[in-house]
Order: C-alpha cells, then structure tokens, then sequence
C-alpha cells in the first residue's frame, strides 16, 4: 500500500516496535476503507478521524504508532479470540482479524450507538479472515450462554476499570491491555489473568479520549464530568508541585460539591444566553469559588496541554518512543 512501508520504516527507526506480522497488516488492510476523511494525516503518524456524531465529538483511529504498539504488546497468536471495547472505526479490529487468520475471532463492543452502525456498515464491505463482528453492551449479558472465552481484551479508550463480566471472560493465563486511569492521564496496563488474581504490568504513560464517546459529548458544564477532570488534574499537579493544604482541601471541597448537584441540570450549547451560562448551577458554584480557584487556572491549563508524539512523522525524524506512548483523540 503507497505510504504505508515508508511509515511503517519511519517508525521502526524511530523505535517503534513494529514487527513482521503487524506491518504486513497494515500493508493489507486500508485505512481509508473504514473513514471518509483523509488519511494523509494517518501518514504522517497523526490520529485521523472516522466519525463526527450527530453532537459533534469527533472519534478517531489513533496514530499508527499507538496502533503497533498496542498490537504488539497484545502478544496475538493465530485462532486466538480478541475481544475489544471500542471499536475504533473498525480498523484496528481489521488488522487483528488479518493477524489472527482463519480459525480467529475478533468481537467488538461499541457503546455509541452512531460508532456501532458505522463500525458495522464499514465491516460488512470487509473480507474478514475469520470471524469478526460488531455489537452492543448487552451483548455481554448472555455471553457464557454462546461465546467462547477470551484471550486478549484491548481496550481503545480511558477507563477507570473494567465490568466484572468482562474480567471473567478472560482466559487463565490470558491479558487485558488498555488505558487505565482518568479523562486527562492513563497508564497503559498490561492485566493478565493468573488463577483469581491479575498482575499488572505498567507500560508507560498515555493519553486518550474517553472508551464512551457519549462522554465527550457532554455539557462543558456537566458537573461529574468537571469534577472527573479536575480530580485527574489535581492529582497530575500534586506529582510534580507542592500544592497548600488549604487549597488541596479546596479543590477537594470544589469536587465533591459538583458530584452532589443535581443530574438533571439544563443543558447549555452554543445559542445559550450569558445570563443563562451565569445562573448555570455549576457557573454560580465556580464563580463562588473564583477568589483562590482563579489563581488555579493558569497551572490548570499548562497540565492540561498534552502533545502528541509522532514518531512516525516524516518531519519528526529525531524523535523516539523512549518507553513511553502518548496519543491524543483531538
């Protein structure tokens, strides 16, 4: 495929571990087939979009070489079943089809039910290798009653932890590997299955957007979902800086007050009114905060602004993985 070998060499010098099996995958499979965007950014070791839901979030097939990196450390040997929670467009689920062959089985779970009907429509004009199928959360719930178990589960975006039912799902001796962790900061762990217990390996930092694009379709104001990142932030800050105990109990006050505000709060989008953003319970509580919170924002913004590694890029030749991996969705 025209680009595709140039990247794949671009990102091995850069130390990205790409071996045989995976840049033949990517040699077969097109990512073009599974998102009308263009995928020239794809090229250039960028993630590209596949989706934009009816709300406006953007959902993407991650930079190629978050893409190696989790095939690689999935470990796949062929007529293994893969389980993956999120469906990335179905492209990365492509690819896994391909390494896994004839005797393989590749089960989505997709959330959102605009990424599922895409994800699906998409996969049907695919030629799988063996099986491969799209489905919703439900699905999980009769999943002893006609599926075989699974050896590898890859999750494609952050979360805090996983439903029981698919932990039980798992293999002895089989593995979890996804971003675990908060909206703005994951670690990227490797959970594998010995007996009752699972031992966790720790591959290094990440960031990605949330599994369920549902979240990032919500309110700027959405009360859990500020108190999510502000939880995340403050415990990013207090890593690296000394913060006064008055403030940390601040913000700790800050959080818990938003998770105690009401679900049912009115929505703000773009043709809200400044007065109805003002008197937005979550504005008025944040305002009432403004005295020792403004001094906040402007470490709030620089833990807040992420970039992303692209070591694939043609104009980034000097940079390499250094055992970590960061990816973005914008």
């Amino acid at each position: 495929m025209e680009g595709i070998s140039d990247l794949v060499e671009r990102l091995r010098a850069a130390g990205v571990p790409v071996d045989d099996s995976i840049a033949e995958a990517m040699s077969f499979v097109e990512p073009g087939d599974f998102t009308d965007h263009d995928t020239e950014l794809f090229l250039m070791d960028r993630p590209v979009p596949f989706l934009v839901t009816e709300s406006g979030a953007a959902k993407t097939i991650s930079a190629p070489h978050m893409v190696a990196t989790l095939l690689h450390h999935l470990e796949i040997r062929e007529g293994q079943h893969v389980l993956l929670l999120g469906s990335k467009g179905g492209y990365l689920a492509s690819l896994l089809d391909f390494m896994l062959g004839p005797d393989g089985a590749v089960t989505i779970i997709e959330p959102h039910p605009e990424v599922l009907r895409h994800t699906s429509e998409r996969l049907e004009l695919h030629n799988s290798m063996g099986l491969l199928r799209a489905l919703p959360p439900d699905a999980l719930e009769g999943w002893a009653d006609f599926s075989r178990r699974v050896d590898r589960v890859l999750v494609t975006g952050a979360v805090r932890g996983l439903a029981p039912e698919v932990e039980s799902m798992v293999e002895e001796g089989g593995f979890v590997l996804g971003p675990f962790g908060g909206p703005l900061h994951q670690r990227l762990l490797k959970r594998e299955r010995q007996g009752d217990n699972w031992m966790d390996t720790d591959l290094g930092g990440v960031v990605f957007g949330p599994m369920d694009l549902a979240e990032a379709e919500r309110s700027p104001l959405d009360p859990y979902s500020l108190a999510e990142h502000l939880e995340d932030l403050l415990g990013l800050m207090t890593e690296v800086i000394e913060i006064e105990e008055e403030t940390l109990d601040r913000l700790e006050g800050l959080i818990l007050s938003l998770r105690e505000l009401p679900t049912d709060l009115p929505l703000l989008n773009e043709d809200s009114t400044e007065d109805e953003i003002l008197e937005h319970p979550v504005m008025e509580l944040l305002l009432m905060e403004m005295e020792w919170l403004g001094p906040m924002w402007p470490l709030f913004g620089d833990y807040m602004s992420i970039e992303i590694a692209n070591p694939g890029s043609p104009e980034d030749d000097d940079q390499d993985m250094l055992g970590g991996h960061e990816d973005l969705v914008p």
